[in-house]
């Protein structure tokens, strides 16, 4: 079966199907006054390690108990232990609702030199009843036994002072051990609501 545009030939005998889904649905984990959200390779039907060179984690109207920011954590032992010393850079851009007070510029309080604390990577995530946010957080390669683990995110929110966000942050795990899980939780408080899904990349 032939895919036809303008009498010319997009895809033939299946080549157009083999490049859909590659990116593939592994685990969502839902949020219930949750302190934290864990994706634990092997645990639960996850999927972290050398399956796919790049994983995907989706933010889905994550809403917290209280204004704060949502990061995460590494681990190198399965779960046992969060905390692997991260570097990270961010900058974020805002609006307040009353059309005053637009910023764009870095944000020193959200960076990270060799933390082992959570790495922020979502800015103030309002609590009122109509406030959360949304985004996603890539990790690539987080097998590799020879490089530093590289993470990109982007992260919009409903202010706690009623401001517009997106937030973005980039960084590395500073490690060349495998990364096998990841914990996201709030700076302050619980994820009352909201879904993270983690997806796997194919190469093709």
């Amino acid at each position: 079966m032939a895919i036809i545009s303008n009498a010319v030939t997009i895809a033939d005998n299946g080549a157009f199907s083999q490049s859909l889904g590659s990116m593939v649905h592994i685990k969502t984990l839902t949020a219930s006054s949750s302190a934290t959200l864990s994706f634990v390779h092997g645990t639960a039907d996850v999927v972290l390690d050398s399956t796919y060179p790049i994983y995907k984690f989706q933010f889905i109207n994550i809403h917290p108990s209280a204004g704060s920011s949502l990061g995460f954590k590494a681990s190198t032992d399965g779960g046992s232990s969060y905390g692997i010393a991260t570097t990270s850079t961010a900058f974020m851009a805002e609006q307040a609702e009353g059309s005053d007070d637009p910023f764009l510029g870095y944000r020193t309080g959200n960076d990270a030199a060799l933390s082992t604390g959570l790495i922020l990577i979502g800015e103030s995530y309002g609590a009122d009843n109509d406030q959360s946010g949304s985004g996603y957080m890539n990790l690539f390669n987080p097998s590799s036994t020879t490089f530093v683990k590289h993470f990109i995110s982007q992260n919009h929110s409903s202010h706690s002072g009623d401001y517009v966000d997106n937030a973005f942050n980039a960084g590395y795990v500073n490690t060349t051990s495998a990364v096998n899980a990841i914990q996201f939780a709030m700076s302050s408080g619980n994820i009352d609501a909201g879904k993270i899904k983690l997806y796997g990349i194919k190469d093709s």
